[in-house]
């Protein structure tokens, strides 16, 4: 699969689709399995509490991979991000109750790059507050 989206098509400024996910508890008990992650500060509140947080919070590398979706749902392959990083400022509390916590993320294109790559900012929220800083993702493009 290759890239959707065209170079010559993609301004500095192009918004990307905003997206909207919600992580409950439950979530977080199969994201614990499929990555192996079972720090109590992701399912157990007391320890959480303990430790100096408001509540269970979600796994940094899970916020982290919904954050890029809006860019591979975008491009529509995967492969075509090239690189990717974020920096963590807050956590996202995920409370006990069914409808858990909301991340909503929207993009734009930042920079137009060699070898048909753009360079796309992400925004991520949750609870009002942002919650990744610097997150960037290079994308290479058709």
């Amino acid at each position: 699969m290759t890239a959707k989206i065209a170079y010559a098509d993609v301004e500095v400024g192009t918004e990307l689709p905003a997206q909207t996910f919600t992580v409950t508890r439950a979530t977080l008990v199969q994201y614990a399995g499929a990555s192996g992650d079972f720090n109590p500060i992701h399912w157990n509140e007391k320890f959480a509490k303990e430790v100096g947080l408001p509540d269970v919070i979600a796994h940094g590398m899970f916020t982290m991979a919904e954050a890029v979706r809006v860019i591979t749902d975008w491009v529509g392959d995967p492969g075509a991000v090239t690189e990717y990083g974020v920096r963590f400022t807050k956590p996202v509390v995920v409370p006990n109750d069914d409808s858990g916590a909301v991340i909503e993320v929207t993009g734009k294109v930042g920079a137009k790059l060699d070898d048909n790559a753009v360079r796309v900012d992400l925004t991520a929220m949750s609870s009002g507050q942002k919650v990744l800083g610097m997150s960037r993702a290079v994308v290479r493009l058709a």
